[in-house]
């Protein structure tokens, strides 16, 4: 039950980062993220580790 419950929060927390953040600060489409997000804990932790450009 945590466990869900603490994926839910990683992903929810990607997705609103994700809505957030301008296009040009993601690597890839957004709608591309969209969708690896929703994949397990892989998706959200991928998205935050490669998926958004650090600024210069």
């Amino acid at each position: 039950m945590a466990t869900s419950a603490a994926q839910l929060l990683l992903a929810a927390a990607a997705w609103a980062d994700l809505a957030h953040r301008p296009a040009e600060q993601v690597r890839g489409p957004k709608w591309r993220w969209a969708l690896v997000i929703a994949v397990n804990w892989v998706g959200p932790i991928g998205y935050f580790l490669r998926g958004r450009r650090r600024p210069a």
